[in-house]
């Protein structure tokens, strides 16, 4: 089996196992699936929740097309040829409960062709990153913890390249700061002499394993909590910045809308409710400065307190 036939079939057994466990978690609602596809070639799975106890809105996503990249996206990539191959998982999780953070994770695998249909070029992308609206240290170093374990099976310099990576990639530049709490994010890597393509795809699969050991131990502690309107307001301002780099800076929802993707799973990653309001800060010492300050932190993995600011 080629590369490419085994992650096709990874990533749909993994959004099946995905699935079942947020469902599991959420304990009242069950995802619809959508099947879909694609006028210039391939198609896609769209599983949405929405209207849970736990979660608000949510998307898990698989998605197999192929055909020809339109001259903007051939230059934005920086490639020579157009004919592509594209297969990945791409999920957003927006809970309830305040208290609860937001998730995001994907993996995807790429293939480019020239004119006659041979391989020219070939790469894997992915990650997955932790967005809270309130602090909690323990749940921090949790998602940071399964992620690096997994990178560590594989090389110990695999963790800290990723998470800088993720760093700044995740990053709202018009507002200097951080998305959320940030976790690893790899893209174009290459097979090359040192690593074959099936290094790189164990790795792959490997840090998709673990998002469920990352993030459904956090829900599971938060989703009980008591919140209030204050809360739900901070909520409401955090959404704004998500939905803000996802619609001027995430490379999975430029591709999608430059390759006439299917625009509902395109933005099914935005929150179902969102704020903006004028010039808001939040109160020094409270609970919320507290997120802002944590943001500009580096360190997951190590114990570290969060107070004072």
């Amino acid at each position: 089996m080629t590369v490419k036939d085994r992650f096709v079939a990874y990533i749909h057994a993994l959004q099946d196992r995905i699935c079942q466990s947020l469902e599991e978690l959420d304990g009242e609602k069950c995802f619809v699936e959508d099947r879909w596809e694609r006028s210039g070639g391939g198609g896609g799975i769209t599983r949405i929740l929405s209207g849970g106890g736990v979660i608000e809105k949510g998307g898990v996503n698989t998605s197999v097309v192929h055909g020809l990249l339109p001259e903007v996206m051939v230059q934005r990539l920086g490639v020579g040829h157009n004919r592509f191959f594209a297969c990945g998982i791409s999920l957003v999780i927006h809970p309830l409960n305040p208290f609860v953070p937001t998730v995001h994770a994907n993996f995807r695998y790429f293939e480019l062709y020239d004119d006659g249909g041979n391989l020219v070029d070939c790469w894997f992308g992915g990650g997955a990153d932790l967005t809270p609206f309130y602090v909690f240290e323990e749940d921090g170093r949790h998602f940071h913890t399964v992620l690096k374990q997994a990178c560590d099976r594989h090389s110990p310099e695999y963790y800290p390249r990723f998470k800088a990576e993720c760093d700044r990639y995740f990053y709202i530049e018009h507002r200097k700061e951080n998305r959320g709490i940030g976790g690893i994010f790899f893209d174009y890597l290459r097979p090359g002499a040192q690593q074959p393509a099936e290094h790189w795809l164990d790795f792959v699969m490997e840090t998709g394993d673990a998002f469920l050991p990352a993030y459904a131990p956090i829900v599971e502690r938060r989703k009980n909590l008591p919140y209030g309107e204050r809360h739900l307001f901070w909520q409401g301002i955090r959404r704004g910045r998500y939905a803000e780099f996802n619609l001027v800076y995430d490379r999975g929802t430029l591709f999608g809308l430059k390759t006439d993707g299917r625009i509902e799973s395109i933005l099914m990653s935005l929150p179902a409710t969102a704020r903006w309001e004028y010039n808001h800060r939040p109160e020094p010492g409270s609970e919320e400065s507290k997120l802002i300050k944590a943001l500009e932190h580096r360190d997951w993995v190590n114990t570290f307190e969060i107070k004072d600011y």
